[in-house]
């Protein structure tokens, strides 16, 4: 018979990717991990790991028990997940990882609608302000519990295997310009842009460690050119002042707009660019009513801000 803990150890080592990092998430050590794994082998009466150099690799018996130990290791969550909320009163801890502007437009307000229901049933939540790429590793390697990510019409997004992903929401990417250069381009307010036409103008744009620098490349890459971009920075509210100051254009999801927009002159696309938002969860865990709760809250209160 399987042994549930070996499984959870196979799992790791899918995730982290080396024994030594496995032992360090796991409070093991290295030779311990390695002792497990040995006896898993045994256990499934085939190899399910094989040296690569250096290092070790899933074979396919070994890719197999993982897909099912996300499963079974879900399922067990669920149950002391259960147990717990029986024993204690409380709906247990949901670790949520979620970049800027969701944390900002989403998760504050589900904060405050679980702190105005009764504290003692509510989930208590943990939060990480990550990037969707570092939002989904975490996610893999079981450091959160549920993450809000986006992927954009121009650059679609890969899901970790044995995740489920939920549609949040739908946004559109708007220009952000300056009003006096929105006229020297004969752009009303809220009219329509083409960005062919702005290939000269100086641009602001996030990092290039962010999928949104990748947007921007490539929705002006559609429109003709390589933008200029003066610079760059993972807030877009910072770029929103830029614009404001008359240093360039940028491209801003809606929801990543700053509170006040009187100084923006704000465009729709020619050629839309959309961003979608999702929450994703290991496959299974949705069954745990803390984690259950907090999705059915953030599905059921997600607007597009400004609707």
């Amino acid at each position: 018979m399987l042994d549930v803990r070996r499984l959870r150890i196979l799992q790791h080592l899918a995730a982290y990717g080396t024994v030594a990092a496995t032992a360090e998430a796991l409070h093991l050590t290295p030779p311990a991990v390695s002792q497990h794994l040995a006896a898993l082998q045994k256990e499934a009466g085939t190899p399910v790991v094989e040296k690569v150099g250096r290092t070790l690799r899933l074979t396919a018996a070994g890719e197999l028990l993982v897909a099912h130990a996300e499963i079974i290791l879900a399922e067990l969550a669920a149950a002391e997940s259960g147990l717990a909320a029986l024993q204690t009163g409380r709906h247990g801890i949901v670790r949520i990882a979620a970049f800027a502007s969701a944390a900002r437009a989403l998760i504050a307000p589900l904060w405050q609608r679980l702190a105005d229901t009764d504290a003692s049933a509510a989930p208590s939540l943990r939060l990480s302000v990550l990037e969707p790429d570092e939002a989904l590793d975490q996610l893999r390697k079981r450091a959160t519990d549920l993450a809000v990510v986006h992927s954009y019409t121009v650059l679609p997004r890969n899901f970790p295997a044995a995740c489920e992903q939920a549609v949040l929401m739908e946004e559109p990417v708007l220009l952000a310009l300056h009003p006096r250069r929105a006229e020297a381009l004969r752009l009303a307010p809220g009219q329509p842009a083409d960005l062919s036409r702005l290939s000269d103008v100086p641009w602001l744009a996030p990092g290039p460690e962010t999928s949104c620098h990748e947007m921007i490349q490539r929705a002006c890459g559609t429109a003709g050119f390589v933008p200029d971009v003066r610079a760059a920075g993972s807030d877009f509210s910072v770029l929103a002042a830029l614009v404001a100051a008359g240093a360039g254009a940028a491209l801003i999801p809606r929801m990543a707009l700053p509170e006040t927009t009187a100084a923006l002159s704000l465009h729709p696309l020619v050629h839309p660019v959309s961003r979608t938002i999702f929450t994703v969860s290991r496959a299974g865990t949705g069954k745990r009513p803390d984690l259950r709760r907090v999705l059915d809250l953030l599905h059921d209160a997600a607007t597009v801000p400004g609707d």
